[in-house]
């Protein structure tokens, strides 16, 4: 008990300690201050702000394709079963059905939709004769029974109502769905289906399988703005020492009423025909400023140097999705990630597949073979790994080994063997008859000194 006070008191100290130091940082600390509303961070987010942050900054963009592309950098095989090296004939079949229904590029495109809010879904339109409201019993046809893969956004497909009843095994889950195909995005054209779903046909994409997720941009979000405020606050700037703005000095002995009637207005009229003066010659109309005791000064704005302020939003932003700098930025910086970052952010996009991707995957093929589209089997998917050595990397490995051989030639001892280079450059071990080449026979020094050796073709009877 009294360490647990000793504990307690501790973090309470320090709690005390971070308030004192930033009083005013987070929202809701401070009575007389709300940072979010002072550096123009929304505090809540919600989906529309999230997509149009995904469509229009390129970091954003960047930060979701690339992670998405890197995960499904070639696409899985479903297996019968994990021991099986010959492609089977349903397995065949099964392949040739779903890439006539594009279907590992749809749940591609709902990973990237899922990483964008909160969740995203899967729609399964199957040939059962009943509505999207109806629950799936079984679809005749077998694969054939799989009529198409509906991605959706989370602004698309809304949860409309719930299990309320705490006797019933799916309490508090959707018990339906509401897809409106044209709540997001700008081309509404032939996008127009609207209907109600029933859970049977959704598979949710996020985190945990639940409409309850995060969006991945989300720890990111401040930063994105910060960066969008560096990006266009420099441009502004720019244009405004480019455009050339005019500032107009009075003297102080200017008498108003000469200058107006010399420029033919009242007085009251004098500034707007100021105004008026100004725009044509900054458009181009006028060669020319009529100027009584006024000076015209060129306005010019002065920025500081934003690489600082920029790297720092940058670094947090990298921070918040786990991925390299120079991943993230690609050939912006002129430089190649290095071996370390590609390895790390391998591990990170595996690490995404296993306890992201694939389970949904498999709540799929779950849901397909519940509806009798795919027979009862031990499904398996066979994926290329993330963490495997590029063609370079295997060749360079190997070239070390043969490398280790020669210096411990004289030793006598043979540290790695021909076969186990091979493997780690990625070829078969060789046979014994591929192993050593024939002597050359005088058939072939004529070939390699360049000479005939077909036999003449025999004379026409």
């Amino acid at each position: 008990m009294t360490s647990n006070t000793g504990i307690l008191s501790m973090l309470v100290n320090r709690a005390r300690t971070l308030s004192g130091m930033f009083p005013d940082w987070f929202p809701g600390a401070s009575t007389k201050h709300d940072h979010y509303k002072d550096f123009g961070w929304p505090e809540h987010l919600e989906f529309n702000l999230l997509y149009r942050m995904y469509e229009r900054n390129g970091l954003a963009t960047a930060a979701v394709d690339r992670t998405v592309e890197k995960v499904w950098q070639t696409h899985p095989s479903l297996l019968e079963s994990e021991a099986s090296d010959d492609e089977t004939t349903l397995e065949s079949d099964i392949r040739q059905r779903f890439s006539d229904l594009r279907f590992w590029q749809q749940l591609m495109e709902a990973d990237t939709r899922s990483l964008v809010g909160k969740y995203a879904g899967v729609i399964l339109r199957v040939a059962d004769s009943q509505r999207f409201s109806e629950p799936v019993d079984t679809v005749p046809g077998g694969l054939e029974g799989l009529v198409e893969i509906i991605p959706a956004w989370e602004g698309q497909l809304r949860v409309s109502s719930w299990d309320t009843d705490e006797l019933s095994e799916n309490y508090g889950k959707p018990t339906m769905f509401q897809f409106q195909e044209a709540s997001v995005g700008e081309d509404k054209q032939g996008h127009n289906r609207a209907f109600e779903v029933h859970p049977d046909r959704v598979v949710i994409f996020s985190k945990d399988g639940t409409v309850h997720g995060r969006s991945f941009l989300k720890p990111g979000f401040n930063d994105l703005i910060d960066i969008e405020k560096i990006k266009g606050s420099g441009g502004e700037g720019f244009w405004k020492n480019a455009k050339g703005g005019i500032a107009l000095e009075t003297d102080k002995e200017i008498n108003i009423a000469d200058m107006a009637k010399g420029m033919g207005v009242s007085v009251e009229e004098l500034q707007e025909k100021m105004g008026d003066q100004v725009a044509d010659f900054n458009k181009g109309l006028d060669t020319m400023l009529w100027l009584q005791g006024i000076q015209a000064k060129a306005m010019q704005v002065t920025l500081a140097s934003p690489e600082h302020f920029a790297l720092i939003t940058l670094q947090s932003f990298a921070a918040s999705i786990r991925m390299p700098m120079k991943i993230l930025l690609g050939s912006q910086t002129g430089e190649r990630a290095s071996s370390e970052d590609a390895d790390e952010w391998a591990l990170t996009c595996t690490s995404h597949r296993v306890n992201r991707v694939i389970p949904a995957i498999m709540a799929v093929i779950n849901r397909l073979e519940r509806f009798n589209i795919l027979p009862e089997r031990d499904w398996n998917l066979d994926w290329e790994a993330l963490t495997e050595a590029t063609e370079e990397q295997k060749i360079e490995r190997a070239t070390k080994m043969a490398d280790v051989n020669v210096k411990m030639r004289d030793s006598g001892e043979i540290v790695f063997t021909g076969e186990e280079i091979r493997a780690t450059a990625g070829y078969e071990p060789l046979s014994d008859a591929e192993k050593y080449r024939d002597e050359p026979g005088a058939e072939d020094e004529d070939a390699a000194a360049g000479l005939d050796t077909e036999p003449p073709a025999a004379a026409a009877a």
